[in-house]
């Protein structure tokens, strides 16, 4: 059960979502694995950065200032609870998930 499939049908009938419901599963949440994964990478290669992310200025939107490539990761992983995507465990365990992978694949590339 999604949240936008109980906020329906508990809280508000009425309710949509910011994102359109994804045809997959709830648990875990995809774009926190993947964030985090980018997040452990870019960060061992790259180093603790800061940046900005100015993608969206051209439209009228605000940049959006990150300490570090985790703290994007973990912006990006939270949009899914705020879209009414995935709960908050699928979330904190795919981004935990998601910093494993990002090990591995830095041990598998370092191994070489």
């Amino acid at each position: 059960l999604r949240p936008v499939s109980y906020i329906q049908q508990h809280i508000d009938p009425d309710w949509q979502p910011l994102i359109p419901t994804p045809p997959f599963p709830e648990y875990p949440s995809g774009h926190s694995v993947a964030s985090a994964a980018a997040a452990e990478i870019l960060t061992e290669v790259l180093g603790p950065l800061s940046f900005t992310d100015a993608t969206h200025v051209g439209l009228g939107l605000p940049a959006f200032n990150y300490n570090s490539f985790t703290n994007a990761a973990e912006e990006a992983a939270m949009s899914r609870l705020f879209g009414g995507i995935h709960y908050p465990m699928g979330i904190e365990n795919g981004l935990s998930q998601g910093q494993c992978v990002g090990r591995a694949v830095l041990e598998r590339i370092q191994a070489r």
